[in-house]
């Protein structure tokens, strides 16, 4: 293990909990408010909590040395449009349970890096410029949670 990918995983650790603090005080009303991306603010946490797992595929995959092949914006948008409808019904405890683990998962994989993993670089989407894996979790991993975190709390005034 890597020192830096330790302090990596305790930084998505930490959003994690302020996540999941977040999650556990929406009221049911809170749950079916909409927020920016036009997704309920239930939609929104359950696709955070289900990108813990599809992100930390992409740094396994990366780290691997490979990249990830003929993944296009519109292909994530599409699946994004999918998930939303599949899960326009979530409930908050199973939204939370899927965060709980995925995340943890997802901060295993961190861990489990050396630099020499955190600096290799592979392309994520067809088009955009190689990241490293390092990247990757900083730009990705981590900001997948803060930027959708700021949309649920603009919906539900907080």
């Amino acid at each position: 293990m890597a020192a830096k990918a330790e302090g990596l995983a305790k930084q998505f650790e930490a959003k994690v909990q302020e996540a999941t603090g977040v999650f556990d005080r929406l009221s049911d009303a809170d749950w079916k408010k909409t927020t920016s991306e036009k997704w309920t603010v239930g939609v929104v946490a359950h696709h955070v909590a289900g990108g813990h797992e599809g992100i930390s595929g992409i740094i396994k995959t990366v780290a691997g040395g490979k990249s990830v092949p003929g993944f296009t914006m519109d292909m994530l948008h599409d699946m994004n449009a999918k998930h939303a409808k599949e899960f326009a019904n979530v409930s908050k405890a199973e939204t939370i349970a899927l965060h709980k683990k995925n995340a943890a998962a997802a901060a295993a994989v961190v861990r489990g890096l050396s630099d020499a993993d955190l600096s290799k670089n592979g392309t994520v989407l067809t088009g955009m410029p190689p990241m490293s894996v390092e990247q990757i979790i900083n730009v990705i991993l981590l900001n997948h949670v803060e930027e959708h975190l700021k949309s649920i709390r603009a919906a539900i005034g907080a």
